[in-house]
C-alpha cells in the first residue's frame, strides 16, 4: 500500500471550495438567508482546511534533523488534527449558533432564484471535488468499505477531505430544501432549521475525523495484512529460525518502523549474523516499500518470556 498521492484531491477541493465560498457569500449578501450564510462559512472554512493539509504535507517534507531523527512524517497527522478538531468545530458551532437565533428570530429570503441557482452551482462544484477524492481514494481503499477505509486509511488527507466534501454536499441539499421550503410556506423558520441542521452535520464529521487523525497522531501499527507480509519475509529466510516478536508502528503517512526480535541460525560467524540480518532487511523492504527503519534484534527464543 503505497503512502503517496492526495495532492490532487487538496488542491481541487481548495479551488472548489474558494470559488464556492465568494459565490455563497454573494448570494447571502441578495437573499439574507442563514442557512447561505452558514454554507459561505462552511466553504471558507474548508478552503482553510485545505491550505492546513497542503501546509502539512509540505512541512512532512523536511529532512530528518538531531532533534527530529525520524523525520516530519507526522506533520500531516497533526493538521488533519487541527482541520478536524478546530476549523470543523469551529464552522459547526457558529452554523449551530446562527440556526438557533434565526429560529427564534426568522427573516424573510430574497431573491429566491438567485439562492437556488447559487446552491445548484455550489452542489456542481462540489460534486467535482468529491467525485475527485473518491476516484484518487479508490486505489488506496481496495476491497473495503468506505466506512474501513476512512478508519483504516494511513493518508490523513483523504477521509478529510473526502467526508468534508461530503459533508458539504449533504450540508447544500439541506439548505436548498429548507430555503425552498421557507419560500413555499412563507415561514422562514425553516431557514433556520437548515442552518442549524448543517451544523449538527459538520459537528458529526468533525467528531469522526478526530478520533481517526488522533489515532494517526499517537500512532498506529502496520495494517493487518502488511503485518502478514512481513512476517512472512521474516520467517521463510533460510536464515532465520523463528520470529520471536515484532512491533510496527507509522511515523508518518510514507514511513513505517519495524523493529523486531529473531532466533537466527546458531551456526553463523560474527560477519555471517551481519550479513543474515541485512538479507532480512532486504526481504522486508521487497516486500514492504514503507519500511523506511528497521531494527533487527538477534535473540535465542525462550519460552518463560513469552
Amino acid at each position: 500500500m503505497a503512502a503517496t498521492g492526495g495532492t490532487k484531491t487538496i488542491v481541487t477541493a481548495f479551488i472548489a471550495n474558494f470559488t464556492i465560498a465568494i459565490g455563497k457569500l454573494f448570494g447571502f449578501i441578495i437573499t439574507s438567508s442563514s442557512a447561505m450564510l452558514a454554507e459561505a462559512v462552511h466553504s471558507l472554512a474548508d478552503t482553510s482546511n485545505q491550505a492546513l493539509l497542503l501546509l502539512g504535507k509540505k512541512r512532512s517534507e523536511k529532512l530528518p534533523s538531531a532533534k527530529r531523527q525520524f523525520g516530519f512524517g507526522r506533520e500531516r497527522f497533526f493538521w488533519a488534527f487541527v482541520v478536524s478538531l478546530v476549523l470543523f468545530s469551529l464552522g459547526s458551532m457558529y452554523a449551530i449558533y446562527e440556526g438557533i437565533e434565526k429560529i427564534q428570530h426568522p427573516h424573510e429570503i430574497e431573491s429566491l432564484g438567485w439562492a437556488l441557482a447559487i446552491l445548484l452551482f455550489a452542489m456542481c462544484m462540489e460534486a467535482y471535488a468529491f467525485r475527485t477524492a473518491v476516484k484518487e481514494s479508490r486505489q488506496y481503499k481496495g476491497n473495503h468499505s468506505w466506512r474501513n477505509f476512512i478508519r483504516r486509511s494511513r493518508i490523513p488527507e483523504l477521509p478529510v477531505v473526502l467526508l468534508e466534501d461530503f459533508g458539504a454536499l449533504m450540508g447544500l441539499s439541506i439548505a436548498f430544501v429548507c430555503v425552498l421550503i421557507a419560500d413555499t410556506t412563507g415561514n422562514a423558520v425553516w431557514d433556520g432549521i437548515g442552518t442549524l441542521s448543517i451544523g449538527i452535520l459538520l459537528g458529526l464529521i468533525a467528531a469522526v475525523l478526530a478520533i481517526e487523525t488522533k489515532s494517526l497522531l499517537i500512532g498506529e501499527s502496520a495494517l493487518p495484512e502488511q503485518t502478514s507480509k512481513i512476517e512472512a519475509a521474516i520467517t521463510n529466510s533460510h536464515h532465520v529460525v523463528r520470529l520471536i516478536g515484532m512491533r510496527t508502528e507509522y511515523l508518518g503517512p510514507e514511513t513505517l518502523l519495524i523493529a523486531a526480535k529473531i532466533e537466527f541460525r546458531d551456526d553463523f560467524s560474527s560477519s555471517g549474523i551481519s550479513d543474515a540480518v541485512d538479507a532480512v532487511e532486504e526481504q522486508i523492504r521487497a516486500v514492504e516499500p514503507l519500511a523506511k527503519f528497521i531494527f533487527l534484534e538477534p535473540d535465542t527464543y525462550d519460552e518463560k518470556r513469552i
